[in-house]
């Protein structure tokens, strides 16, 4: 299935049939994903009494409660809602859905005690592209990242300066591979977050960051047509389920 996408003057060639999944499954384990010092996800049938809500236990449907956090269990999408007083909802401020896209793979660097996303590191990875989106892929890059405990790991984070750079370059989707573009604890800072969302000036609203991403290693460094999906929740965040189409020659 190909579509031809008219974006500015350019036309993308794109094969709806090649999806290329860069979100994180949410399962009931204790190997799920994790961050943020919280339990795993539930997912449990209804009980009423003696009932069970599952076949298996002799009812005629399976009827499950689900219970997890957007920001702890896997792949997610927030708005500037996250770190304002005034909750603002992500299926209020995501319209648009289709973004070109850059897929970068960066190295952090040893800041002080700390891994780092530099600004240099950006500027080389993105050159004078114009893009909508940037996917960050950090390495080491092993399928470790789909079930790994992230509390208490101080994850590579994103300088300040290089979230600048990303807000001056337009960039208005910002999706990484780590529970959180900030340090794991800063004290309540977010220095990112709020350099991303200009939260001392005027607010960007259409703009997201996507987090708990996984990017497979046979998914090349590159330019993408993204559509980022996400569930139709009034929150600041909702769970999301980024895709990547490749552009064709």
């Amino acid at each position: 299935m190909i579509a031809t996408i008219q974006y500015n003057s350019r036309k993308l060639k794109i094969d709806l049939g090649k999806p290329l999944d860069i979100s994180m499954p949410l399962t009931a384990s204790q190997k799920n994903v994790n961050a943020w010092y919280i339990g795993g996800p539930k997912i449990e049938p209804v009980k009423d009494g003696d009932w069970i809500a599952a076949v298996s236990e002799g009812a005629r449907i399976n009827f499950n409660n689900i219970y997890f956090n957007p920001h702890a269990h896997g792949t997610h999408t927030e708005c500037v809602g996250h770190i304002t007083k005034k909750v603002h909802s992500i299926n209020k401020n995501l319209k648009q859905f289709f973004f070109l896209a850059e897929v970068i793979t960066v190295a952090p660097e040893t800041y002080m005690k700390d891994r780092v996303i530099s600004k240099k590191q950006i500027q080389f990875a993105l050159g004078n592209k114009k893009r909508d989106a940037v996917v960050i892929r950090t390495i080491p890059n092993t399928k470790e990242k789909i079930s790994k405990q992230y509390s208490n790991t101080n994850w590579p984070y994103l300088l300040r300066e290089a979230v600048d750079y990303l807000v001056e370059k337009g960039i208005k989707h910002l999706l990484i591979d780590m529970p959180s573009i900030d340090k794991e604890k800063d004290g309540g800072e977010l220095l990112a977050h709020n350099a991303f969302w200009n939260n001392n000036g005027k607010l960007r609203m259409d703009a997201t960051i996507t987090e708990f991403i996984y990017v497979s290693n046979k998914i090349a460094d590159g330019e993408y047509l993204l559509n980022l999906q996400i569930a139709p929740f009034e929150n600041d965040a909702t769970p999301s389920k980024p895709i990547l189409y490749k552009i064709e020659d």
